[in-house]
């Protein structure tokens, strides 16, 4: 197929050559199983399916998932084997099942929704970085978005994440998330089964930013979108930028929680201990699939 699903539009036949994510027609993952720290509507107490693929349509310097979004190491499922495995997630009792960066990947997984569709909600974990066009594709597929907001200017856009376009489509994007899935709705252990729930990990120096786009959230997306501020920056990845080599320090998270607060944004703050690359997950070891 010539590749347009996400911004980069890089037209690659990826049958014959690699797109801009770095993966061929395959698809491929790097880990398949419970996951624990998700935001608490996603994790509750016995955890998401978490289903971590393989490369990216992002180029961020910092990526504590540098290991397989930028290389595209893991294993090849079918359809086939990814619903085999999504019903042994399922077996286990999680809450959820979230693909993570899946994008490169959304009609192989609409075909695996289609043999077998799961008793859980199905969450989109995603970089923000789509098109409307794709997202309308997974309507009626996808129950729970968790899309990041990282990025307000072209600038940052670019230098981070190789993607100076990063607003201009996360932000169409979620909105087009927020109308298919409508006013969030939680069950009576207060999972989200079906909704918006919004991300934004405070980046070193860049407060100024944070704070652009929590009021771009309060001013455009539904009253009542929550937002997750995370505050979990490591440098990761080899990171060489300036100002990005180091942690967020407490005055900082300060001054974007105090900002968020005084907009009045639901949501979830992180504790100080979740800057920590234990969190990061082991990828492509036998025991990384259920």
């Amino acid at each position: 197929m010539i590749c347009t699903l996400c911004p980069r539009q890089c037209r690659a036949d990826r049958a014959v050559r690699p797109g801009f994510c770095g993966l061929g027609e395959e698809m491929r993952i790097a880990r398949i199983a419970p996951h624990l720290w998700e935001e608490p509507p996603v994790s509750g107490s016995r955890g998401t399916g978490a289903v971590f693929f393989s490369g990216c349509t992002l180029r961020c310097v910092y990526c504590q998932n540098g290991g397989i979004s930028h290389t595209g190491d893991g294993r090849v499922f079918s359809p086939r084997e990814l619903s085999d495995a999504l019903k042994r997630l399922t077996d286990l009792g999680v809450h959820t099942l979230s693909f993570i960066t899946a994008t490169p990947f959304v009609p192989k997984i609409l075909d695996t929704l289609e043999l077998w569709r799961p008793p859980v909600p199905v969450v989109w974990n995603t970089s923000g970085y789509e098109t409307v066009e794709t997202v309308r594709m997974l309507e009626g597929a996808v129950d729970v978005w968790l899309p990041d907001l990282k990025h307000f200017s072209p600038r940052m856009g670019q230098l981070c994440a190789k993607a100076p376009d990063y607003f201009t489509a996360a932000s169409a994007a979620l909105r087009e998330m927020c109308r298919q899935a409508g006013p969030n709705r939680y069950d009576d252990d207060g999972i989200l089964t079906r909704g918006v729930l919004v991300r934004h990990l405070i980046l070193p120096g860049l407060t100024g930013e944070s704070m652009k786009l929590l009021t771009w959230v309060k001013d455009n997306l539904p009253s009542g979108t929550p937002v997750s501020l995370m505050r979990q920056y490591v440098p990761c990845n080899g990171v060489s930028v300036p100002g990005l080599d180091r942690r967020v320090t407490e005055k900082e998270y300060r001054r974007v929680r105090n900002h968020m607060l005084a907009l009045d944004l639901p949501g979830f703050l992180q504790e100080p201990d979740s800057a920590d690359s234990g969190f990061i997950p082991a990828f492509n070891r036998p025991d990384s699939f259920v």
